[in-house]
């Protein structure tokens, strides 16, 4: 029986079970936690006794594999080290788990702080009572997890001097908080709304009492001498304050003087300012009674309730304790049965060896804007016998006495801090020596010892030897057809604005010098003009040019005379939505329509009822997301005939670098010299534009737009990009090349799998020069598309990896560059990964996906990035081109005969060897990449391993495809149709992955999260024809192969 148990303990179908009950389980969690909370998800997957139950299962398989396999031997150390990193892994986890605890450490500037708030809510319970006389304490405590969304339960049976109690859960409410629920026969209350330290704080004065509010008292109907006392009556309200001040009403913004002493009408909804206070009385008195009741995650003062049944001494009675993460409250008491009981749910507060003092705290912005962060530091001291100075920011933690802080918010008035408490010294270090082992053997996979890895490649060498020729039939499965239409600008009446805009078109020279002037957008990145005005037409009109006229050139027509454009057709109307057409009053074969088209004669939006009805749409139809489209593009358009996106002028001295635009000007207090130049200078430059179009000279444009430049240089010269990063977007802007790239790598790759099918059935020696050729060419795109993600990485300042466009791009040349690497051995696989690499563009220029280069995000201004989510990224390209490779593998199998059977075979055996090269690349880099995502997030955040989705469904990832790997370990999952079948079936883990997670759960990688999001249709079509492919290939499989 015992060797029995072992026997299966160590079994390959137990490991293939635990993969597949594994990566379920968190994919369930994950879902969980969109659909309920973090919590539940805790509570029901990750916290439970089972899950770690596979954990454990899984540690002991591996250990048993080591022996069974004879991983000891020198030749299969990579092997080894594979096993035994992971369980090294699962018990740096355990022991982190156990033994390890964080938390949160705010601080306010100038203040010491040696304490910091558990991240675990715990629930404390004081019993006292007399024994012999004396009174006497007994403390109960334990770390709790609840959820509303769970049946949460627990008792605690105890005694007290030999009295029993017991202590029984009742009820537990997420996110309450205590509220005036009006009651007529309740008393009368007024509210102040104040924000001293930063956040939103209402208080409540009771009719008849004192309330102190940041040392200054407040009365209702109570007046005492040195307090604000408010006085209402018959419906009308006063107020006699011991200061002078003043106050501003909001809706009207009207200001007034408040007199000391003196009883004034009370202004509600106005921003008083007494004393150097500031608050808001936003209603008049109101009766009520305050209860506790259901609020919004986040909001100040919510707290969670935790109702308890107490029992003991045949009493019982009931009591509700409020409480929740990163809240300290005070104990709560109830007497039953001669005992009294004190509970306190919440965080508990443990004391550091050491005090934190916070100096500084320094954010800093991007320029010119208000709450776009570029960086935010705390400039601490650690005070202790021998104290010292420290800066706390992103990536930057402070480690002392086995304590890690990490800078994790802060306070909105940016006068406090919130640091990240780590202590788990060992629970890192253990599993930081696993993480080391794991990349030392997947390093090893590749070049020492005896791995399956250099005996795939031995074999695929083996099969290129044996190969005569190449008799392989397949399946060309779509073309595609790219038409370019031009624009079609008749309007309903007889007149050409055409000819009018090209009557008065700048001279394309001087438009260039344009497009290198500075502008600051609204993220507070600094760009050229040409970069906004190539945006504007591609985005608006999806073309790169209008008639004869550059992106420059149309812009500098829209500011110079922005009435005429109101007038030009250039906002394009997608094929196959009538109801736009009709609507706008243009003619159902019009691809475009003009702005002044989207407005009646009285100035209403046409449009607005239909966009009322899809902005509301929880889920919006294809119908209502065209309506949004066309608005965001109207909306675009007309910033610009505004004007206010030309930020072109710095204001001198502005602390947030803040540039305007000439519209703008009047909001900001330029002085002397200053004020008269920017008010000046734009009319002047267009009025020589003018001149310049009638005799041809620009020398005086080109003289203002270089005082204008020089203007620039004086007030922000220390923002201005680099002459060679203006140029170099310039050129990035005018040859976008990774929208050109698409349509030449489909166009290459499907000429070259037609080449390769007619050379199989007619060996032609032109052929071969063509085939050399469109390798050539297909290398020559390669390094166009790597020059483009260096052009981006220059201009932007990083790695091009950091948003959904930049990934998918990355992709794309990831997919690529293994498609030439893994082509060396196949052909096939050459062709089939551009065609792969195309849809991928492709997919990276939907509507969905904006292409503009963008500030980073504080977090992602780091080392990790370039590591992490190249590597990580970079993983999808081999993935996917094992997707492609098993689709082509299954259709070999499809069109398998008796006749062909001998060279399909052969074929289908030399392109699962490099389906299985590619899978295993792919494995090692998304392992590696997402074990140094949880280095990184240690670095940020101060813990590995958070489960947030996405690198949970990164994990997920990793045991499917490992499952995919060790399948030939397993009777009945062995085989060339299953494994290719499932190549393709495990590629929807990656999909998941890089889009379901960014766009159906929630987390630090979700950038829809909250948005409801369907699912589009090509998913189930995909889902289908897998399915078909599947079970038609096992047939001819079936009969062909195996009879």
């Amino acid at each position: 029986m015992k060797e029995k148990l072992l026997k299966y303990l160590f079994s390959n179908q137990l490991m293939a079970i635990l993969f597949i009950a594994f990566a379920t389980a968190m994919g369930f969690g994950t879902f969980i936690e969109s659909w309920y909370s973090t919590d539940t998800a805790k509570i029901w997957v990750y916290n439970a006794w089972w899950f770690e139950l596979i954990l454990a299962l899984f540690m002991v398989n591996f250990f048993g594999n080591i022996f069974k396999y004879r991983l000891l031997r020198k030749e299969k150390w990579a092997i080894l080290l594979i096993h035994l990193s992971f369980i090294i892994i699962i018990l740096g986890a355990f022991i982190t788990r156990y033994f390890g605890y964080e938390g949160v450490m705010p601080i306010r500037e100038g203040v010491s702080e040696n304490s910091f708030l558990s991240e675990k809510t715990y629930l404390t319970v004081f019993i006292e009572g007399e024994i012999d006389g004396v009174a006497q304490r007994k403390t109960l405590e334990k770390d709790f997890l609840f959820s509303e969304h769970v049946n949460n339960s627990f008792k605690w049976e105890n005694q007290f001097n030999g009295q029993p109690f017991s202590i029984r859960f009742g009820d537990f409410s997420e996110d309450v908080s205590e509220q005036l629920v009006l009651d007529d026969a309740g008393d009368r209350y007024i509210k102040i709304v104040e924000s001293a330290d930063g956040n939103r704080h209402d208080h409540y004065l009771k009719e008849g009492e004192v309330t102190n509010i940041h040392n200054l008292l407040f009365t209702l109907n109570n007046p005492i001498t040195g307090a604000i006392n408010i006085r209402s009556v018959d419906g009308l309200h006063f107020i006699t304050t011991p200061f002078d001040g003043n106050y501003l009403r909001m809706a009207d913004q009207q200001s007034g003087l408040v007199t000391k002493g003196e009883e004034q009408e009370l202004q509600l909804r106005s921003l008083y300012n007494l004393g150097g206070f500031q608050f808001v009385v936003p209603e008049p008195p109101l009766r009520g009674k305050f209860d506790w009741v259901k609020d919004q995650e986040g909001q100040p003062g919510v707290q969670d309730a935790l109702s308890l049944e107490v029992q003991t001494n045949g009493q019982t009675n009931a009591i509700t304790v409020l409480g929740g993460k990163g809240v300290v409250n005070n104990m709560k008491k109830i007497e039953v049965g001669g005992l009294d009981f004190y509970f306190k749910y919440g965080s508990k507060k443990f004391e550091l060896p050491f005090s934190i003092r916070l100096n500084d705290f320094i954010a800093e912005k991007y320029p010119g804007t208000e709450k776009s962060y570029s960086s935010f530091m705390s400039k601490v001291s650690v005070e202790e016998p021998t104290p010292f100075d420290y800066d706390i920011y992103m990536n930057h933690v402070l480690d002392h006495k086995g304590y890690r802080f990490f800078q994790a918010s802060f306070d909105p008035d940016e006068k406090g801090t919130v640091l990240s408490v780590n202590h788990d010294f060992w629970g890192t270090w253990v599993t930081y020596v696993g993480y080391i082992l794991l990349y030392l053997s997947m390093m090893g996979i590749f070049f020492i010892g005896k791995t399956r890895f250099k005996d795939l490649s031995k074999s695929l060498e083996k099969i290129k030897q044996k190969k005569k020729q190449l008799a392989v039939i397949i399946l060309l499965i779509c073309s595609a057809s790219l038409n370019a239409q031009q624009h079609n600008h008749s309007l309903a009446n007889n007149f050409n604005f055409d000819s009018v805009v090209n009557a008065n078109a700048i001279d394309v020279e001087h438009a260039k010098k344009f497009g290198r002037l500075v502008i600051q957008d609204l993220g507070g990145r600094m760009k050229p003009a040409n970069t906004f005005s190539s945006e504007l037409l591609r985005k608006v009109s999806k073309k790169d040019t209008y008639g004869d006229l550059n992106a420059d050139q149309v812009m500098m027509s829209i500011v110079e005379s922005p009435a005429l454009w109101y007038n030009i057709p250039l906002i394009y109307l997608k094929r196959g939505n009538d109801s736009i057409r009709n609507i706008v009053g243009v003619s159902e074969k019009d691809k475009y329509a003009s702005l002044v088209s989207f407005f009646d004669q009285q100035g209403n939006y046409k449009i607005a009822s239909q966009l009322e009805g899809a902005y509301r749409a929880a889920v919006p139809n294809q119908f209502q997301k065209d309506f949004i489209e066309v608005d965001r593009r109207v909306n675009l358009f007309y910033s610009a005939l505004e004007g206010k996106v030309l930020r072109v002028f710095p204001i001198p001295g502005d602390s947030s670098k803040k540039w305007v635009s000439f519209p703008e000007l009047n909001e900001v207090n330029f002085t002397g010299k200053d004020s008269l130049y920017v008010q000046n200078i734009l009319p002047l430059y267009y009025n020589s534009l003018r001149l310049a179009k009638e005799d041809g000279d620009y020398s005086q444009a080109d003289n203002l737009l270089q005082s204008l430049e020089g203007f620039q240089r004086k007030y922000g010269g220390d923002i201005l990009p680099s002459e060679e990063k203006i140029n170099a977007e310039i050129l990035y802007n005018r040859y976008d090349i990774f929208k050109k790239l698409f349509s030449w790598y489909l166009y290459v790759g499907l000429f070259l799998f037609t080449l390769l099918i007619i050379q199989i059935f007619k060996p032609v020696k032109v052929l071969s020069y063509l085939i050399t050729f469109l390798k050539i060419s297909l290398l020559l795109l390669f390094v166009l598309h790597t020059g483009g993600l260096a052009a981006r990485w220059f201009i932007s300042g990083h790695a091009p990896w950091s948003d959904a466009y930049e990934s998918m791009i990355y992709v794309a040349w990831a997919t690529m560059f293994f498609g030439l690497v893994f082509g060396r051995k196949s052909m096939l696989t050459m062709a089939a990964t551009a065609f792969v690499s195309s849809m991928i563009l492709m997919i990276a220029h939907w509507n969905w996906m904006d292409p503009a280069i963008a500030n980073l995000q504080p977090v992602l201004d780091s080392y990790w990035l370039m590591i992490h989510v190249a590597v990580i990224v970079g993983s999808y390209g081999p993935f996917a081109l094992g997707m492609i490779i098993g689709v082509v593998s299954l259709l070999l199998i499809t069109i398998a005969g008796k006749k062909n059977k001998e060279k399909i075979a052969l074929n289908l055996k030399e392109l699962t060897i490099i389906n299985e090269l590619s899978i295993t690349v792919g494995l090692i880099m998304l392992t590696i990449g997402n074990f140094l995502g949880g280095m990184w997030a240690n670095e940020s955040w101060g813990r590995y391993w958070g489960w947030d989705p996405k690198e949970t469904w990164a994990l997920i990832s990793i045991l499917i495809y490992a499952f995919v790997i060790h399948m030939r370990f397993v009777p009945g999952l062995r085989g060339s149709w299953i494994f290719n079948l499932m190549s393709i079936v495990a590629f929807a883990s990656i999909m998941m992955t890089y889009f379901g997670v960014n766009f159906y759960l929630v987390g630090l990688h979700s950038y829809a999260s909250g948005d409801k999001i369907i699912t589009p249709s090509f998913v189930y079509y995909a889902a289908v024809m897998v399915a078909i492919l599947g079970a038609i290939s096992y047939w001819r499989y079936q009969k062909v192969f195996k009879s």
